[in-house]
């Protein structure tokens, strides 16, 4: 469990990346034996591409690295529970283990909205969730509340641009 912990908090360290570039702070790391073989943190947004998932990009460099898509000696750290694409993609990739942070009720896939990993596939990942949620769940709440902000504040800003003399 403090290994868990442990690879929880660099994939945390994952989502601060994307939180720094506005996209939804989500950070995944792919481990095998101990060792942290490649990371990842959404992109979605900034490349324009809806595959662009931390987990699918994480999963994509480990097959790089380790010259194959088996990555059946393989853990996943994910920060948020996967939706749907990603759950199938540590299911065809043969991920051992998935363990993921704060839950997702409205498009997780491991538990919340439905159960991937409990469907009769050929593979199964042992699944752990809830690993350091708190802190998954609050960089999740304090994005989502300053983008909020932010547009509400872009709103009000267009409201009183409108209603100006000038914008005649």
């Amino acid at each position: 469990m403090e290994q868990d912990q442990l690879f929880m908090k660099l994939a945390i360290e994952e989502a601060k990346k994307a939180y720094a570039i506005g996209e939804v702070p989500i950070g995944a790391v792919v481990v095998r034996d101990g060792a942290v073989v490649s990371a990842g943190y959404n992109r979605r947004e900034t490349d324009k591409n809806a595959l662009y998932h931390a987990e699918i990009l994480a999963i994509d460099e480990a097959c790089q690295k380790l010259g194959g898509w088996r990555l059946h000696q393989c853990d996943l750290y994910v920060t948020l529970e996967p939706c749907p694409m990603c759950a199938g993609a540590m299911i065809g990739a043969r991920i051992k283990r998935v363990i993921f942070g704060a839950y997702d009720p409205k498009g997780g896939a491991c538990g919340s909205v439905t159960g991937l990993f409990e469907l009769p596939f050929n593979h199964k990942p042992e699944l752990i969730g809830g690993v350091l949620e708190e802190e998954c769940a609050s960089l999740l709440t304090s994005f989502f509340k300053e983008l909020r902000s932010r547009l509400d504040e872009r709103k009000k800003e267009k409201q009183a641009w409108s209603a100006s003399p000038a914008a005649d």
